[in-house]
């Protein structure tokens, strides 16, 4: 159960690294158009089915006008969430959050060590307090093992 947990956990923080790549609407493909918050299969095909017929788009006024149903707002939401064209973001948009570096293999065993020594300073109960300390150890036995999983890696 605690390793499906773990699995699970660190699959999301993966997914959430690749959510943040910026796509060009003149080279992506249709996965990668569908992966921008606001394309769906339909608006990425039909996008390509325009960038095909009619070559690429210069800049995001083309694209708006190029493209059904992208519009002034919507295009500003699309270059929010990563959409680009040639490389540009449309001017005016807010900046999309900063995807945060990937740590070392090193920095993640240390993180994870680091994890384990506070879990099992928590599962050291204090004379007066041992009926409270009871909960941390399952908690103190899954760092531990995290920290031995990052640690193998």
């Amino acid at each position: 159960m605690l390793k499906k947990i773990i699995f699970g956990l660190m699959a999301l923080l993966a997914a959430t690294g690749f959510a943040f790549a910026d796509v060009d609407v003149n080279k992506g493909d249709q996965a990668a158009l569908d992966g921008i918050k606001g394309i769906g299969p339909a608006k990425s095909k039909a996008i390509i089915e325009e960038r095909t017929k009619n070559g690429a788009f210069k800049d995001w006024a083309d694209f708006e006008s190029r493209v059904k149903g992208i519009g002034e707002k919507s295009s500003t939401k699309l270059s929010e969430a990563g959409l680009t064209v040639n490389g540009q973001a449309k001017p005016g948009a807010a900046a999309k959050p900063a995807a945060s570096a990937a740590p070392a293999k090193g920095e993640k065993a240390d993180k994870a060590a680091a994890k384990a020594e506070k879990a099992e300073k928590a599962e050291k109960p204090a004379p007066a307090a041992s009926a409270t300390a009871a909960p941390a150890a399952p908690k103190a036995s899954a760092a531990a093992s995290a920290a031995s999983k990052a640690s193998a890696k």
